[in-house]
């Protein structure tokens, strides 16, 4: 029978076991997870993105947002205080992948949709230090002047439908391109920030 001093001496089996350990510990918090409706299934009245929003939300990745903030509100009264109700396992159903982050150099924003005007954000996003003088976030200008991309968004949501179970009917994957006519990088940035965490529970 093996002491914790013969184990701690022998590296094979400290790695064998501890990966036994680890793996047995990491099964048990995540499998029961898979069959709790809460984290499963959205919560009501959540909708897949349109095709304006996922563009959005694809140009918001792409430029990095998520590296300065977070949309995860933690259930701690100084989070909720700040940005409302904590977030919902449920309201991240049909984001893939999710953007719960940690590091927050500008302010969370999972519910940030509704809270200021399309105007404040074209102007926030053309040039932060107009609306928040403080601000160390870099100017998004060019956004302005760059046309949605409307050439993909059909076979996204086609993917998103028949590979991860979106509920995106027919109609409104052949209306996408049209959703998209005319509109900029910055229209489908702000369609996105404005929905973002609109169908979670209201106040603290």
């Amino acid at each position: 029978m093996f002491s914790h001093k013969v184990l701690e001496k022998n590296i094979g089996w400290l790695m064998v076991l501890t990966f036994i350990v680890v793996s047995v510990g990491g099964l048990v918090q995540i499998v029961p997870l898979f069959f709790q409706k809460s984290t499963t299934q959205p919560v009501e009245g959540l909708k897949p993105y349109t095709a304006l929003q996922l563009t959005g939300r694809d140009i918001y990745i792409r430029e990095g947002c998520y590296t300065c903030h977070s949309q995860m509100v933690r259930p701690f009264r100084a989070e909720t205080e700040r940005y409302g109700h904590f977030s919902l396992a449920g309201e991240f159903v049909y984001d893939r992948p999710f953007q719960w982050g940690s590091k927050r150099t500008g302010p969370d924003l999972h519910r940030v949709g509704g809270r200021y005007s399309d105007e404040w954000h074209y102007v926030h996003l053309m040039n932060p230090r107009d609306v928040v003088p403080e601000s160390n976030m870099p100017a998004y200008f060019w956004l302005a002047d760059a046309p949605a991309d409307a050439k993909t968004i059909q076979r996204k949501m086609t993917v998103l439908k028949n590979m991860a179970g979106h509920p995106y009917t027919d109609e409104e994957i052949a209306a996408a391109p049209a959703e998209l006519e005319g509109k900029t990088e910055m229209d489908a940035l702000i369609a996105y920030l404005q929905v973002l965490g609109t169908a979670g529970p209201k106040g603290n």
